[in-house]
């Protein structure tokens, strides 16, 4: 599913040339609109599904969605940043909660 951006939280990564969405999106589909100045995809065909920019966004404002006949409606998959990692928290649709943490291929 291409990634949906909560234009409440939006704020085009302000102050910044290139928004931190657009910097990571290795198929470099993720843009800021001229005139509204927040975040999107600029072709949903394309999106690989790969979350960087749900990874990137400071605001969590952009979230990717597993579709239900993949993950069902109580299934979450959600990304924390650390200093130096990422970890991915799992819950299925029992409720049971998996986390996995990987170190970041970029020191910050």
């Amino acid at each position: 599913m291409p990634p949906r951006v909560n234009l409440g939280k939006c704020n085009g990564c302000e102050g910044r040339e290139e928004s931190f969405c657009e910097e990571v999106c290795p198929g470099n589909l993720m843009t800021v609109g001229d005139e509204t100045m927040k975040a999107f995809c600029r072709n949903n065909r394309d999106c690989w599904d790969c979350m960087s920019c749900v990874k990137a966004c400071p605001r969590n404002a952009i979230e990717t969605r597993v579709p239900y006949q993949l993950g069902y409606c109580n299934a979450t998959l959600k990304p924390f940043m650390g200093k130096n990692s990422i970890i991915w928290k799992c819950t299925d649709i029992y409720g049971n909660v998996k986390t996995y943490s990987y170190k970041n291929r970029l020191e910050v």
